[in-house]
């Protein structure tokens, strides 16, 4: 087999990897930063994806000494917690990052830094300096980000969504508001996520209607919410330098097809609505199963076939809870009458399995 070519050393493309060098297959690793930088992402674990990662070589202490625990939902001016089915844990993109591919590394993956791949035409790559590549397989692992000629869908919502991530603290303020839980605060036309982090600072991550942001700018979008949720605001007093934001983000789709010898990995692989927390899941499961495909001889068409499939109750799933997340009179009028059971059925159901 000649050595494939994994497009992006995110978390997918880490993990295909280290999947396929302990299979005997070299694959070259594409990344386009020189530097692990920290990509908006909302930097949840859950419970499966740890028991992934760990099979990968990657210990949860090494991402997080602490626990996440609880789940913590505010609705409406209510406030509801129910204990998540496993521990899980809250990490940086870039502690994750450069914990997957250090493994990549030390498992024989070639690991090239500081490659722009700018477009993928007929299974020929072409990089930023105009040099082309081929390979047999292509493992399309470039996350939100799409390349010329292999791009999704344009989401086809009239007021698509917006992804916006603050860093708040360090402070034990803030330690002590969010503690063990991963959080959830629900607001008319979006919603956003807070967990603690390995460097004492808090995540918070908001998927946001672009409507909302009123002509304005992230900042006046913000403070405008929070003024209107007291706890929400209460975190946002923390809140430490700008947004960084990423428009149209397709929530729902998945590659239900595919062609023989591109893998689509991650975010192009499905898109989970980020509430769940399983983006990363997503991300992990997909590299680790494509790379088994790859190695067990198994066409990429098919494969993609069968991971859209197994993608389509999480999504399913999770693009309900968003719909009523979008609507927090009708979820905080819910709340207190869900059982718990129900809430964690809820959470282990917008997991993605990874024997997918």
């Amino acid at each position: 087999m000649r050595a494939p070519l994994i497009l992006g050393g995110g978390p997918a493309g880490a993990a295909a990897a280290i999947v396929l060098a302990r299979g005997g297959v070299r694959a070259t690793v594409l990344e386009r930063t020189r530097e692990t930088g920290d990509a908006l992402c909302g930097g949840f674990l859950s419970w499966r994806t740890l028991d992934a990662l760990a099979r990968l070589g990657i210990d949860a202490d090494a991402l997080n000494p602490r626990r996440v625990a609880t789940l913590r939902l505010f609705a409406g001016g209510r406030r509801r917690e129910v204990a998540l089915p496993r521990a899980a844990v809250g990490v940086s993109r870039r502690r994750l990052d450069t914990l997957l591919l250090a493994a990549a590394t030390r498992a024989g993956a070639a690991v090239e830094r500081g490659v722009a791949v700018r477009a993928v035409e007929e299974g020929v790559v072409r990089l930023a300096d105009s040099a082309t590549l081929a390979a047999e397989a292509l493992l399309l692992a470039t996350g939100k980000h799409d390349l010329r000629g292999l791009a999704r869908p344009a989401p086809r919502e009239p007021d698509p969504a917006l992804g916006l991530r603050v860093r708040l603290g360090p402070a034990a303020a803030v330690d002590v508001l969010v503690g063990d839980a991963i959080e959830l605060h629900l607001f008319d036309g979006g919603y956003a996520g807070l967990v603690m982090q390995e460097d004492g600072t808090a995540n918070l991550c908001l998927a946001v209607r672009r409507s909302r942001l009123n002509g304005g700018g992230t900042d006046a979008l913000l403070d405008r919410l929070g003024r209107e949720h007291a706890a929400l605001g209460e975190r946002l007093a923390w809140r430490c330098g700008g947004a960084d934001a990423v428009a149209n983000v397709p929530y729902g789709w998945r590659a239900t097809h595919g062609c023989d010898g591109l893998f689509r990995l991650g975010d192009q692989a499905a898109v989970i609505p980020s509430l769940a927390g399983e983006g990363m899941g997503i991300a992990i499961a997909s590299g680790t199963s494509a790379a088994r495909a790859l190695l067990a001889g198994r066409g990429a068409a098919t494969w993609q076939r069968g991971f859209g499939r197994a993608a389509r109750r999480p999504l399913a799933l999770a693009g309900a809870a968003r719909a009523l997340a979008e609507r927090p009179a009708l979820a905080a009028a819910a709340l207190p009458m869900a059982p718990a059971t129900l809430i964690r059925l809820i959470a282990g159901g917008t997991r993605i399995g990874h024997d997918a």
